[in-house]
């Protein structure tokens, strides 16, 4: 259930509604992100399905939070850290996660448009389901990260540690692994579409 908060600002234990069926949609998205930005580490917080928009996320830490099928639109969300989150079918447009440090976190059937991740830590996450287009991923650590079945267009992997990183299944227009370790990474057998574009778009195998 979506977190609510007592009368003090702090989260309470058990939420009533999901965010569908909230009285006060609007008034419980203005909690949340009076929290967030009052913050700067929070634990167990439960936003799923909420709207963030122009919201700075800048140096926030989240531990064990839930935003399941949220819309982030316009965030800027330098230097944030992420562990044991899940951002599942989530939407993010035109946002910012440079040089964040994201781990064990799951954004699984995630669409991101106009994503920045350049310089960040994204070591063991679930990418698998994502579609990307004009994202980039530079410069990166994705150590252990998975991208099965993810759909990536015009989007930019290079400079990145790929050791253990999977990408089956993966449908791909204007990728780029260009200086990205790929030889350490999982792709999809010689003569798939997958392995076909890397070595198109300038990755090394």
């Amino acid at each position: 259930m979506l977190s609510d908060f007592d009368d003090n600002g702090n989260i309470r234990e058990n939420g009533d509604f999901c965010f569908m069926h909230h009285p006060d949609q609007e008034g419980i998205t203005k909690k949340l992100i009076r929290y967030i930005e009052s913050h700067d580490k929070i634990v167990g917080l439960n936003a799923s399905g909420v709207t963030f928009s122009n919201v700075d996320f800048t140096d926030k830490k989240f531990y064990g939070c839930n935003f399941c099928r949220c819309f982030f639109l316009g965030v800027n969300a330098m230097n944030m850290r992420s562990r044991m989150s899940i951002f599942d079918y989530a939407v993010f447009t035109d946002c910012n996660f440079l040089s964040s440090n994201i781990k064990f976190t799951s954004l699984g059937a995630a669409k991101f448009i106009h994503v920045l991740f350049t310089g960040s830590d994204l070591v063991q996450d679930n990418f698998s389901g994502i579609s990307a287009f004009q994202s980039s991923f530079d410069d990166s650590d994705l150590y252990n990260s998975r991208f099965i079945r993810a759909n990536l267009a015009d989007t930019s992997f290079r400079n990145c540690n790929l050791k253990k990183t999977i990408f089956y299944d993966v449908q791909q227009t204007n990728v780029s692994f260009k200086q990205s370790n790929t030889k350490e990474a999982f792709f999809d057998q010689k003569g798939s579409e997958a392995f076909k574009g890397i070595i198109e778009f300038g990755g090394v195998i």
